[in-house]
């Protein structure tokens, strides 16, 4: 396989938030000839697809990547899938057979009904939460993996099922671990809500930012748009076949830091960060070597932090109007349960 010239391409997962970033890349700069996304709409929305409804070379389905014939439906005709489809990390420690069962297990099955579908390139999205806290930094391909969450767990898992799958079978998958990715769309709500929208609903309501523990842990940030443009390009690089494969920004920030830069885009450097006891299972440090996705594709990210930044800001404040309604569904601890949420 060479490109994505042409293809019919299959998204889960792709109403969330990289999922429709990478749904508007494909149609609008890789020349795909049809996407199609199957989503169960528990983290994913419509919203997040609603400008592409009506476009004849997309299809949205409603279901259940668990359901045999949700597949089966989705994958008729397809060549390429971009697998994202997961349940996140504060959800595996209230909900962890469940996190598996949707992580690990319906990995298997996609990979397995993939397989017999005849699909040309599978593109398994894993997570840098497979690594645990890092070991050493830059983190390599190689860096040892020790998991912190079920979550890191069953994405790891899923991987794993994915290599086995290309050893065995010579099934032509790739694995892509992203770091940490911000932007548009992303979540902030119950437990899949993240540190930087979280942070950015709280200040818009006069509140300040939740920190855990000493603040100092430390993430790799980048842009949901290069995130996007990178699955594109490891899908149409046959030499990543069969590879696992780390992408990030190569900078890191620590929680602290954020909130600072968070706050003085916003306005708001008077509302210091509150902090809280530890968060369980959370990673201290994560760092990207990102040589071997240059080295295969020449992928660099594009958009500064500072840039992407402003950006979600400008975004989430021109959603902001009923402001409260967004606040109420920020929960302080939002591991405790999908439904916790603790009055500011």
């Amino acid at each position: 396989m060479s490109g994505l010239k042409g293809a019919r391409v299959l998204v889960t997962g792709g109403a969330g938030f990289i999922g429709s970033h990478l749904v508007d890349h494909l149609l609008d700069h890789s020349n795909v000839g049809h996407v199609s996304v199957v989503d169960n709409l528990v983290n994913g929305s419509l919203d997040n697809l609603a400008h592409r409804l009506n476009e004849p070379r997309f299809t949205m389905a409603v279901g259940d990547i668990r359901d045999d014939a949700v597949l089966e439906t989705a994958l008729k005709d397809v060549s390429v899938v971009f697998h994202l489809a997961c349940l996140g990390v504060r959800h595996s420690l209230h909900a962890p057979v469940e996190n598996h069962e949707v992580n690990a297990s319906a990995t298997l099955q996609l990979l397995e009904k993939s397989r017999t579908a005849g699909i040309g390139r599978f593109i398994h999205v894993s997570s840098s939460e497979v690594f645990g806290t890092a070991q050493f930094v830059p983190m390599t391909e190689t860096h040892p993996t020790w998991p912190e969450t079920v979550y890191g767990g069953s994405k790891l898992a899923g991987e794993a099922y994915a290599r086995a799958f290309h050893r065995t079978h010579g099934f032509p998958a790739v694995v892509v671990r992203p770091f940490n990715t911000y932007g548009t769309r992303s979540h902030y709500e119950g437990d899949s809500g993240e540190m930087i929208p979280r942070t950015i609903v709280r200040l818009l309501a006069g509140q300040a930012p939740v920190v855990f523990g000493s603040g100092e842990q430390s993430r790799d940030f980048m842009h949901v748009s290069d995130t996007a443009r990178g699955l594109a390009e490891l899908a149409s690089c046959d030499e990543a076949v069969g590879q696992s494969i780390n992408f990030g920004s190569g900078t890191e920030i620590t929680m602290n830091k954020l909130c600072e830069v968070i706050a003085h885009a916003m306005g708001r450097s008077d509302l210091l960060p509150e902090h809280l006891p530890a968060r369980p299972g959370d990673v201290g440090r994560l760092l990207v070597d990102g040589s071997l996705i240059r080295a295969l594709t020449g992928f660099q990210p594009e958009v500064s932090f500072d840039a992407g930044i402003r950006e979600v800001v400008q975004w989430f404040t021109e959603k902001s109007a009923n402001g409260e309604a967004m606040l109420a569904r920020v929960a302080k601890t939002n591991w405790d349960s999908a439904l916790d949420a603790v009055s500011p």
